[in-house]
């Protein structure tokens, strides 16, 4: 596996920053973040200022950020995270590393972070933060948070046990593979794609900072674990359409079937007036099926046409660059 790193060109780390109304904890951020690294030429800094009400682009050109990209209008995080690839790209990362505004991660684990992929190990590195030693969540957040990554696990195919962090570096390569559909967090759905496109992903642990405000992405909990089985299905719907439809399809045929081979039971036996509705629920269920069934197929060859346009996609993105 080689990513898009050459050892004979120089290599540019860009430290991007997903930010909405972060002008108080900004600059506890910018103050932390490295300008060298050993392995590393050229380290910039990208903001992308999501709509915000506040100073934060003030804020981030005051304490001298190289890119600044605003959104005039809030658009949600994963919107902001895709807008920071793309303009890391324009600016040719070779790494893109993204962090929170409120300094939840370290950023002295920056080179731990990039590490895997400067060996040539990865192209997509999570960082694994010690959930059970962060006091700021409770309890339930922490079983959500093992649950989430649990799934995330089974759908991915890949063994990362954070997978609602933020903190990640993201090879060149990988990044011009990712396309975000949720607009709701970017974490479990590159995730998902990574595993689901063969993007050689890994993770390594991380420490955090003591909490400098509330997440405003867990508004509720309730509303958390909806937008994040929302995300889950529907992924694993875009990049495995078939065995989704076909596993309903197949469930249901297979339930009328049975009601209709009990109906023929007791119709044999002599007693199959009194179970007609039987025979009625059996070719619902069974036409639903097989419609559905149907409709795998198709899905299955949206699919395969969906990727044919993500290749075209990148190698267009990669001729650009």
């Amino acid at each position: 596996m080689t990513t898009e790193i050459e050892e004979t060109r120089r290599i540019k780390l860009i430290i991007q920053i997903p930010c909405y109304n972060e002008e108080k904890t900004l600059p506890v951020v910018l103050g932390e973040l490295p300008r060298e690294l050993p392995g590393i030429d050229v380290i910039e800094w990208l903001v992308i200022d999501d709509g915000s009400e506040d100073a934060t682009a003030e804020v981030a050109r005051k304490y001298g950020v190289d890119h600044i990209v605003v959104h005039p209008r809030n658009k949600g995080l994963a919107t902001a995270f895709t807008t920071g690839l793309k303009a890391a790209l324009e600016h040719d990362a070779d790494i893109i590393v993204n962090t929170d505004a409120d300094n939840q991660y370290k950023s002295s684990c920056i080179p731990d972070l990039i590490q895997p992929i400067l060996d040539n190990k990865a192209e997509f590195v999570i960082g694994a933060r010690p959930i059970d030693k962060i006091e700021n969540f409770s309890s339930i957040k922490k079983v959500l948070q093992r649950l989430g990554s649990w799934t995330v696990r089974v759908a991915s195919g890949t063994d990362i046990p954070d997978a609602p962090s933020g903190f990640r570096a993201i090879a060149r390569s990988a990044a011009l593979k990712l396309n975000i559909f949720s607009g709701y967090t970017y974490t479990l759905e590159t995730i998902i794609q990574a595993g689901k496109k063969g993007i050689a992903i890994t993770w390594v642990p991380i420490e955090t900072n003591k909490e400098l405000r509330p997440s405003r992405l867990l508004s509720s909990i309730p509303s958390y674990i909806f937008h994040s089985m929302v995300t889950i299905v529907r992924i694993f719907i875009v990049y495995r359409p078939f065995r989704f439809f076909a596993s309903i399809g197949v469930s249901l045929s297979l339930i009328g079937i049975l009601l209709m081979l009990r109906f023929l039971y007791y119709y044999f036996t002599g007693s199959g007036a009194g179970h007609v509705q039987s025979v009625i629920i059996a070719g619902v269920l069974t036409g639903i099926g097989f419609q559905t069934i149907l409709i795998a197929f198709v899905a299955d060859l949206i699919s395969v046409n969906r990727r044919l346009l993500e290749q075209i996609k990148g190698s267009i993105q990669k001729n650009k660059t």
